[in-house]
């Protein structure tokens, strides 16, 4: 239910209406001075409105505070937060148990490690025998590779050297493919004179025929040193 208006006397049953309203009656107040009296000045609505925009920018500051904080945390959770912590306090409390034992133990084990341990079995739980038998292979590989390791490792002062010689070589194995080439070539082109010659024979060998059938005599073949017939005496 809205409250009563205490400046509009037909709203108020109150003494404060009825003492309005008897102002009004009497000329004292008029009812446009009490309509301006309600309005509220423009003054008053900016303050509220800045007050309300500072309560805004306040809580819209200690939002992005929260949110600061909250990628601090994230960022920082394998540090400080309490499930890491556990763990690492858990790991760090085997490690200790574990070296206090080793110091209870440490005469026995400083014998034990003076004492050779040739032809000697060491004891192994069952679950690692298959890793053991990796663990040999791997052994046994890198042992037939190491010569081939060391070798490498003493050619690597001289690999400047090396790289050297192989340039030369290779340098080498251009001008012997360049002359190979060349000898190719000329071979191929003695391979077509070849087959000139002979394509030549048999019509020398014809005229040759010919003319001892009529007593004419020739010179020698054309394909000798001087490379030409020379016609001499005919009978």
């Amino acid at each position: 239910m809205a409250a009563a208006n205490a400046w509009d006397p037909a709203s108020a049953p109150n003494s404060a209406g009825l003492l309005l309203g008897h102002f009004v009656a009497s000329g004292l107040v008029t009812q446009e001075m009490l309509n301006i009296s309600k309005k509220t000045a423009p003054c008053f609505e900016k303050f509220s409105r800045l007050q309300q925009i500072t309560n805004i920018q306040a809580e819209i500051y200690q939002k992005s505070l929260e949110i600061e904080l909250l990628k601090l945390e994230k960022d920082a959770a394998d540090v400080v937060h309490p499930f890491y912590l556990s763990q690492k306090c858990h790991d760090l409390q085997s490690m200790n148990n574990h070296l206090e034992a080793v110091l209870k133990e440490k005469r026995s084990l400083r014998q034990r490690l003076l004492k050779p341990m040739c032809q000697e079995n060491l004891p192994l739980e069952a679950f690692y025998h298959r890793y053991m038998v990796h663990l040999l292979e791997l052994a046994v590989s890198f042992i037939e590779r190491l010569e081939t390791h060391l070798e490498t490792i003493r050619n690597i002062p001289h690999l400047d050297a090396n790289l050297k010689k192989m340039s030369k070589a290779l340098t080498k194995m251009d001008v012997l493919v360049t002359e190979t080439e060349e000898l190719a070539e000329n071979i191929l082109k003695w391979r077509e004179q070849q087959k000139e010659i002979s394509s030549c024979i048999p019509k020398i060998l014809a005229e040759e025929s010919y003319l001892q059938k009529y007593d004419i005599i020739i010179s020698p073949l054309p394909f000798t040193s001087k490379g030409h017939a020379q016609t001499t005496n005919i009978k």
